[in-house]
Formats: structure tokens, C-alpha cells, sequence
């Protein structure tokens, strides 16, 4: 690892909040060199051992914050809020506000596959957790860093539990109602990975078609559709 890499780790490590708790030399910067190097870079090492041990440590750390700061709550409850706090839309958007994508190392293809950067965000952020517990041995840092996060996502989830996740609201409104689950058809119709309307959807309840949407991806379309569905049932009759 040459002297501008190991500043940028560590410049980076301090845009985290972090503070080390010793001076970081090559050996103990590995993992989060290791991290950060997705595997279309083509190197000897990669993020994907660390984004799996990050996994299991996310989770642990949001099902700590939960019990921390919501002890009110049943253990259902704190399951579905925990399922927003380390999910991968999260994590993507965690990506883009501390500037990952500076520090990623990502081959030529991928980098130039716009729609599969928010992807690639979210696994570095999960590699980068898991290497956080290597290099300090506990669960500190991923607190440190994920706390403030955390809590100013809490505060959206409680002003709308479903945070533009459409799917679910729309879901629970069907079975609410005792109508089953709604249906979605999804078909791509664009061969470009950059188009924003890639993906056409549509979203039926009991054969009745409720709505449509586009997407990039198979997902955003979905939401789309669910969005737009749900949009048409609330208004006024």
C-alpha cells in the first residue's frame, strides 16, 4: 500500500468520525483496503469475506441501537424498524453521504454502469463495517459511526413507517382490507442500463389492475407501480 492510499484510509476513516484507537499501519489498514476494493477491480483481495462478516455485525449493532433507544417497543416492532435501518436502500444512501465512491476501488466496467452504483455502495458500507470490527475488535466504531444515522432515519421512519417503500404500504392496505396480496407483472423493455425506464411494471389486486410504473431496475419499478396504485385508491370518491 503506497503513503497517498494509506492517507486517503485514513482521512476517510476520520470523515467517518472515527478515531483510531492506536496508529494504523499497513497490516492493521488492510481490512478496510479490503473493503473498499470491490472485486471488478480484478486485485489479489476484495470486499466480499468483509461485507459478509459486516452483515452479521450490522445487524447486531441496529438490533443494540433498538434496544438502546426504542426499549418501548415489541420485538415485532423493532424487527420491522431494524429491517429499514440495515437495509440495502439505506445503506446505498449511507454510501453517498459520507463519499465512499471516492475511495472505492471498482473496475472499468462497473464503474461505468451507473444503475448498479447504489448496489455497489451498499456492499462497500457492509464491507467497510466488517472491517471496522476487525481492525478495532468490537462493536465501537460501527456504533459511532451508524448512531447519528441511525437516529435522524428513526425520526423519518416515525413520521411515515414506510419511508417510500410503497410495496409494503400498499400490501398492508390489501390485507387490511382482505383482498390478498397484490400482484405484480414486470417486464423489461429497454436493453440500456442507464434508462431510467428500463423496467415497466404493473400491479393488480384481485385481477383488478391497480397501477403502473417505471424503473431502472425491476425493484424501482415495482415501488413505482405501488406508488401510483396507492395514489389512486386515496383520493376522495
Amino acid at each position: 500500500m503506497d503513503a497517498a492510499r494509506r492517507q486517503q484510509l485514513i482521512r476517510f476513516l476520520t470523515q467517518l468520525s472515527l478515531q483510531p484507537p492506536r496508529q494504523l499501519g499497513d497490516p492493521e489498514l488492510l481490512p478496510l483496503e479490503q473493503a473498499l476494493t470491490h472485486t471488478s477491480a480484478g486485485r489479489a483481495y476484495n470486499h466480499e469475506q468483509l461485507e459478509f462478516l459486516g452483515d452479521a455485525v450490522l445487524r447486531l449493532a441496529a438490533s443494540e441501537f433498538l434496544e438502546d433507544t426504542q426499549p418501548q417497543l415489541s420485538v415485532g416492532e423493532r424487527s420491522r424498524l431494524r429491517a429499514q435501518l440495515v437495509s440495502d436502500r439505506w445503506l446505498a444512501d449511507l454510501g453517498e453521504l459520507c463519499g465512499i465512491d471516492a475511495v472505492l476501488r471498482i473496475g472499468a466496467v462497473a464503474a461505468g454502469d451507473h444503475t448498479g452504483r447504489a448496489t455497489l455502495r451498499a456492499e462497500a458500507c457492509e464491507a467497510v463495517i466488517g472491517a471496522l470490527y476487525r481492525i478495532w475488535g468490537d462493536l465501537t466504531p460501527v456504533h459511532q459511526w451508524l448512531r447519528p444515522h441511525w437516529q435522524r432515519s428513526l425520526k423519518q421512519l416515525q413520521a411515515d413507517p414506510h419511508l417510500n417503500n410503497w410495496k409494503s404500504a400498499l400490501q398492508e392496505w390489501s390485507q387490511g382490507q382482505q383482498l390478498g396480496l397484490p400482484h405484480y407483472q414486470c417486464q423489461e423493455v429497454s436493453q440500456h442500463h442507464g434508462d431510467p425506464r428500463r423496467f415497466h411494471s404493473q400491479v393488480s389486486l384481485e385481477g383488478r389492475a391497480l397501477g403502473e410504473g417505471w424503473g431502472g431496475s425491476r425493484r424501482q419499478a415495482e415501488q413505482d407501480a405501488a406508488r401510483v396504485a396507492l395514489e389512486q385508491l386515496q383520493q376522495p370518491k
